[in-house]
């Protein structure tokens, strides 16, 4: 009997060992899905080889408790689809089509505790930003907003590896990249996917307005826009354009539910862009400050207002001549309402 027991404990024990050991070969197979040649699933984005672009680290400092190294490979994958395109001054220029997987800018700054350099002037974290830079001395901006208040989590990410999108027709394969990049899939224009990012710097807006939360009524009279101080036009009334309507449920990340209704305004986009040039370096490192009458602001990079690929557009509004109603700004990408900034009276820019 008692080597029947010893005997069953030392199967199990090999059993349990077995299995550890499938677990693990199958885990590291399944970290590079093969291609589904035959058209098995209907995933039109599994049926190329996935290639590898090896990165390991990636360092973040600035406003934060300390300098973080992080390990990308102990973080989750997500799994992007873009189809590259860059600038040029007379037509834009197609690169390729991709899916791109790899650890999201969300996931390695989620456990970096923000310091913000003026949080006893401003406590609200919407108007910090990160600057990702690579060992050529290239930088890309992103808002503290894009990463950590957008409805569709997880799309700016660095990627790890790569799978070529091929027309079932043409059968073209694009070249592909040989570096790990950052990758943001509501860019239209994908310039800030640069390669081998070494650093991620957290920091917050250096404008200084002065906070007055007990303003009542809050309304604004006109709006300056300014470009790096110098004043290109002041709107006084709503600009002309056409309207969007967008139905909203208007949560906020302090006092939740706010409205259930549709707002409606024309693009801010179709407002600045015969003021603000579409350059590589603005799409890269462009900053829009938008700050109000109270001295309540947020920061937008130049991509995620001028240059987006999923209609989700950033309107301006007028609610008339209520509290906060005139200027009204709605991000219509966030799902926390905290930079639908009421009572707007400057947007100033300038390329970090």
């Amino acid at each position: 009997m008692k080597k029947t027991f010893i005997s069953a404990l030392l199967l199990s024990v090999a059993m349990a060992f077995t299995a550890c050991n499938t677990t693990t070969e199958k885990t590291a197979v399944n970290s590079i899905p093969p291609a589904d040649k035959t058209d098995a699933t209907n995933d039109f984005y599994d049926n190329e080889t996935t290639h590898l672009l090896p990165l390991e680290m990636i360092v973040v400092d600035g406003e934060t408790s300390e300098t973080f190294n992080i390990d990308l490979n102990a973080l989750p994958v997500h799994s992007v689809i873009v189809k590259e395109t860059v600038w040029t001054p007379d037509s834009n220029k197609f690169i390729g089509a991709y899916r791109y997987d790899g650890p999201s800018l969300y996931d390695i700054l989620n456990e970096c505790p923000l310091l913000k350099k003026n949080a006893e002037d401003f406590k609200p974290i919407i108007d910090v930003y990160v600057e990702v830079s690579n060992d050529k001395g290239e930088k890309a901006v992103f808002s503290w907003g894009e990463l950590f208040y957008p409805i569709h989590r997880h799309e700016i990410l660095i990627g790890t590896s790569v799978m070529h999108i091929v027309p079932s027709k043409t059968k073209d394969y694009w070249p592909l990249p040989e570096e790990a990049r950052i990758v943001s899939a509501a860019d239209l224009l994908t310039e800030r996917n640069i390669s081998n990012p070494t650093k991620i710097t957290i920091k917050s807006l250096d404008k200084y307005f002065e906070v007055n939360r007990e303003l009542d009524p809050m309304i604004s009279e006109s709006i300056g826009v300014y470009d790096n101080e110098k004043e290109v036009i002041r709107i006084t009334e709503m600009p002309q354009g056409d309207v969007a309507s967008y139905p909203n449920i208007f949560y906020g990340r302090g006092r939740g539910i706010h409205a259930v209704t549709p707002f409606e305004g024309v693009i801010l986009k179709d407002v600045l862009a015969a003021h603000f040039e579409t350059t590589p370096e603005a799409l890269k490192t462009g900053m829009f400050t938008i700050s109000a009458a109270d001295g309540y602001r947020a920061a937008f990079t130049f991509s995620e207002l001028m240059n987006r690929n999923d209609q989700s557009e950033v309107l301006l509004i007028d609610e008339g001549e209520k509290h906060g109603g005139k200027f009204l700004l709605y991000p219509a990408a966030d799902f926390f309402s905290d930079r639908s900034i009421m009572s707007i009276t400057g947007i100033w820019y300038t390329e970090l």
